[in-house]
């Protein structure tokens, strides 16, 4: 044990005081944190011995996930999202569908071997996007607002309207539901997981946000406990909601989205903290991930995953996302840039491990077509983020003086 924590506080002792030139380059945190956990993990030096379980894993990757949902939302531009609303409300709710049900057919063309339900459960883990691997195009103030508002929400709402599609497809594929109540069943968890994830996230914040502002008039709160009350009410929203049988996910956005909105005074030195908290436990968890998972997987790979891992990044992914977009007031190389910025982590790899625990027939093709996925996207969306964010600007100032 002591010998990872060494490995562990020098890396991100080095990260630390060498990130901000790394953001000037191509290669973002994650291919660093992964890469590091895949060369000292134990399919390479083998140093890094993390005997992390998919328990733990998952505990790690959904915290990781509710503090960058909850302080990405607070971050938000109100003011441009509620002129640009509509791109992700298209995204949503006609481009996710879309998304689903064009992996599904990718995926029956590809794996003979799993059942039909097998492939919905696939294609649903893999069509949320994450918010933590886009945060170098949504914080990049180059890029236009209402396309940096519109990826911000749809990538934290996404996730959690997934959830009980993903729920769904389980029951049906481990036949625990009962002929003719697969309506019945859908629209109760959309219902449990929107409704309880909405009201938590909402409910939580107005009453951290008085509590607040309660102990801030009287000088209650001292300069070092100022750094916890946001990362604690994030964690608070999701785990709240996750044990009263709603979204997390959903009530970490929602929450956050609120509080951006209510906390006029001292926003951004509250959230500082959380995000560096949410920024720690990504990198823990991209580590974990390199070490203990892709190590794992790539003994295992096949062309059949690939392919598709490949087919989802981009086809799956960009054709919904252009075709829902037409009509909107946006050139085709920007809803092509949108149709890109789809990355897949957190959220899929938290489905991954809800799905290892069902021990489907088809499970471990799954988990093997979604890790894939994931390391796919790490490397092409990191590498790809600064080039295409700077061809984007460059191509709408010339097209202004045009």
């Amino acid at each position: 044990m002591y010998e990872d924590l060494s490995f562990l506080a020098a890396f991100v002792f080095l990260y630390s005081i060498t990130c901000g030139g790394l953001e000037r380059t191509p290669i973002n945190g994650a291919i660093v944190f992964t890469a590091f956990g895949l060369a000292f993990g134990s399919l390479g030096l083998g140093f890094l011995t993390l005997d992390v379980g998919a328990e733990g894993l998952n505990t790690l990757a959904e915290l990781t996930l509710a503090l960058v949902l909850f302080t990405d939302a607070a971050n938000a531009n109100l003011s441009v999202l509620k002129k640009a609303f509509h791109i992700p409300q298209r995204l949503l709710l006609i481009g996710l569908p879309l998304t689903i049900l064009l992996g599904f057919g990718v995926g029956v063309l590809l794996f003979g071997g799993l059942t039909l339900f097998e492939i919905a459960i696939l294609a649903t883990m893999l069509a949320p996007t994450d918010a933590a691997l886009g945060k170098a195009v949504v914080t990049n103030e180059s890029v236009p607002a209402d396309i940096r508002e519109s990826l911000n929400v749809e990538s934290g709402l996404n996730d959690g309207i997934c959830v009980p599609i993903l729920f769904l497809f389980l029951a049906l594929a481990t036949d625990s539901t009962a002929e003719g109540s697969t309506l019945q069943l859908a629209m109760t968890l959309v219902a449990q997981q929107i409704g309880i994830g909405v009201a938590v996230g909402v409910g939580l914040t107005v009453l951290g946000r008085w509590l607040l502002k309660l102990a801030a008039d009287r000088g209650w709160i001292t300069e070092s406990w100022r750094q916890l009350p946001v990362a604690a009410l994030a964690v608070a929203c999701f785990a709240v909601a996750q044990h009263l049988g709603g979204s997390g996910f959903i009530a970490c956005f929602a929450g956050g989205l609120l509080f951006g909105g209510i906390a006029k005074s001292h926003k951004q030195a509250l959230l500082l903290s959380a995000e560096g908290t949410g920024d720690t436990l990504a990198l823990i968890t991209w580590v974990v991930f390199g070490a203990a998972v892709v190590g794992q997987a790539i003994g295992h790979l096949s062309w059949e995953a690939v392919l598709y891992a490949l087919l989802s990044l981009t086809v799956v992914r960009m054709l919904p996302v252009f075709l829902v977009l037409t009509g909107m007031n946006l050139r085709a190389d920007e809803k092509l840039f949108m149709g890109w910025f789809g990355p897949r982590g957190l959220a899929s790899i938290v489905f991954a491990v809800i799905v290892m625990d069902k021990h489907l027939p088809g499970g471990g093709t799954i988990v093997i077509t979604v890790v894939c996925t994931i390391v796919l996207s790490i490397i092409a969306h990191g590498l790809s983020a600064n080039p295409l964010v700077a061809a984007l600007v460059a191509r709408l100032k010339r097209s202004e003086r045009g």
